[in-house]
């Protein structure tokens, strides 16, 4: 395939966005008119899992294409290693034209500090965490306060003023920076800033230069606030209440118990700080937080078709983990594996290579993302990673693994003592491991359910007697995919 030939790559990715809150995926109460027209024009995953249920270890498997365990960066506020080589590195190499907009957290970002940046390749980066992070390379915030002055000095009325760096985990309602007009927003300068690559007015590109852009939102992360004419789209009193039943968590390892008491390892409000009022208003605000980066998301697009380039460029959509939105009487993140933290929304559109309106009932993983792109892309340069290409699934693909692993190693907020937690999806079942001595001081428990007969996770069967066989076969069967799983991609040179 000539570079002329191969495809641009737009990957639109949020952040902390469940698999179930698109219209596509059969939520009837969502407002997502431009990702539904994007899934009925490509492929809809119905079972995509990502490889850790926190940022930074989720972003590092993508951007390495290994599973958590072997790429080093194991945690929030964890670096990646720099001997790690990032595929948006090797399309470069490969002669694409990459950018970055918005949030990329490969590194330590904390106390308001620029994240370390490493070898990736990009030509194009404008980086920034977070709509509040103070860090002077944050490129949203130089915006804001070049273009919408007014509402910088709103939101921040001191230079000086040292906000709380917790400030958003600790809320439990909106900030004054989730609420500001739309004109003015992150997830609205995400897409300006998108828009300005694909243009390129500046004619950066080379001719017939394919390129890659990666356009990081940050919605809908908490905390949970919508500009008013996205917030009123929706009746708080009509979107459905969290999946739980009366003393679930009594049959749940005893550390969920304590997510439910207070998020985030203790450093954030729990689920039992909120009234019933403000977990339907919070629930209303992720659900509009998501319409909104749905009209950016349709800008982008819009763009990309204006600028003739829609016919080539494979666009994917997807988030780097979900949300517990109150689902078994937890909020946020950590080292639950629920599907609403663990099974996140992918879309890809290609016309002309990947069939419209298709559903996809196979088993993904994240890091098949990174095998993708280099696919397509026909870039050669890594060993290391560990997935597969989606494009077999199109291609009449039948040997396909039918299991999925997700790896938490105290990734989030530290809890005392750690907590250690692997997933194994396989087939209809899902298989968690709370870890024990001597990965950690907690007592050693588990998670099994049936995903068939019981698609809210809601009866868990670890400990049920019939079941036993069941649970000792799919531990077996998680042995092998750990040694399968192990990075092996120094190449072996000799016998000796």
């Amino acid at each position: 395939m000539s570079q002329a030939a191969r495809p641009n790559i737009l990957m639109l990715c949020t952040d902390q966005q469940r698999f179930d809150t698109l219209g596509c995926y059969g939520n009837s109460h969502a407002k997502t008119p431009n990702l539904d027209r994007l899934a009925a024009q490509g492929a809809m995953f119905e079972q995509c899992y990502v490889q850790n249920t926190i940022c930074s270890p989720s972003r590092a498997s993508l951007f390495t294409g290994m599973y958590a365990r072997n790429h080093g960066l194991w945690a929030n506020g964890v670096a990646m290693p720099d001997h790690r080589k990032m595929f948006t590195r090797v399309l470069a190499d490969a002669g694409y034209d990459c950018g970055m907009v918005g949030k990329q957290h490969l590194s330590a970002c904390g106390g308001w500090q620029t994240e370390k940046r490493f070898d990736d390749g990009y030509r194009f980066f404008e980086w920034a965490h977070d709509p509040i992070h103070r860090s002077p390379q944050n490129a949203y915030l130089r915006w804001l306060k070049i273009n919408h002055p007014d509402v910088y000095t709103s939101v921040f009325p001191s230079e000086g003023d040292a906000d709380n760096a917790e400030a958003g985990n600790k809320s439990r309602g909106a900030t004054p920076m989730d609420v500001v007009p739309v004109e003015a927003h992150f997830s609205h300068w995400v897409a300006d800033r998108a828009i300005h690559f694909i243009e390129d007015e500046e004619g950066a590109r080379e001719s017939n230069q394919p390129f890659f852009l990666i356009a990081n939102f940050f919605d809908p992360h908490h905390p949970f606030g919508a500009p008013e004419e996205f917030r009123k789209l929706f009746d708080a009193e009509t979107i459905p209440g969290p999946i739980q039943t009366k003393g679930e968590l009594d049959t749940k390892p005893d550390v969920q118990t304590l997510y439910s008491e207070k998020s985030m390892g203790g450093n954030a409000p729990g689920f039992l700080d909120y009234s019933e009022e403000e977990l339907r208003e919070v629930r209303a605000s992720y659900y509009a937080m998501i319409t909104m980066v749905d009209q950016e998301v349709g800008r982008i697009l819009d763009a990309l078709e204006a600028a003739g380039q829609a016919e080539n460029t494979l666009v994917v959509f997807t988030s780097d983990h979900g949300e517990m939105l109150g689902d078994h009487g937890i909020l946020l993140k950590g080292p639950m594996m629920y599907d609403c933290c663990t099974r996140v929304p992918l879309i890809l559109r290609w016309p002309g290579h990947i069939p419209g309106d298709t559903q996809v009932p196979e088993i993904v993983q994240w890091i098949d993302l990174t095998s993708t792109y280099l696919d397509v892309g026909r870039a050669k340069g890594t060993n290391s990673a560990q997935g597969a290409s989606l494009m077999g699934l199109f291609s009449g693909n039948t040997d396909w693994r039918n299991w999925a692993l997700c790896e938490y190693r105290d990734s989030g907020h530290p809890a005392q003592p750690a907590v250690h937690t692997t997933m194994f999806r396989h087939e209809q079942y899902k298989l968690v491991i709370w870890h024990g001595e001597p990965a950690t001081d907690r007592k050693r428990d588990g998670e099994l359910y049936d995903l068939e007969t019981d698609p809210g996770e809601l009866v868990n069967l670890y400990h049920d007697k019939a079941h036993r066989e069941l649970r000792e076969r799919l531990k077996d069967q998680l042995l092998d995919v750990l040694d399968h799983t192990e990075d092996r991609s120094q190449p072996r040179v000799a016998n000796w």
